[in-house]
């Protein structure tokens, strides 16, 4: 099966950028749910939240400078924990601006 990828998004705000990408893919043992994630948080060009199944790694999530597995059990509860993970270094969700929450 060739990849395809069924969700992908970005969003910039000045100097934080947020993008989301599954793809649907074979099932393999680095692959065993058959789909391969990317979901990214950046701010001033560094990363700092990540959620992703690379090769040899298997799930684990990205937090400041941490790395650690990540049970993961579908993709809607990773984008859940990836928005709390937002809250948790803004302060506010992604799609809150500054002013929203004074």
């Amino acid at each position: 099966m060739v990849a395809a990828l069924v969700i992908h998004t970005k969003e910039i705000k000045e100097d934080e950028i947020v993008e989301i990408k599954v793809w649907r893919v074979s099932r393999t043992k680095h692959t065993p749910d058959g789909v391969k994630i990317s979901v990214v948080y950046v701010k001033n060009g560094k990363r700092l939240i990540g959620y992703d199944n690379a090769e040899g790694k298997g799930y684990h999530r990205h937090f400041m400078d941490q790395e650690e597995p990540y049970a993961f059990s579908d993709v809607r509860a990773l984008l859940g924990d990836f928005k709390k993970d937002i809250r948790t270094i803004r302060g506010r969700d992604w799609d809150e601006s500054e002013e929203d929450t004074h």
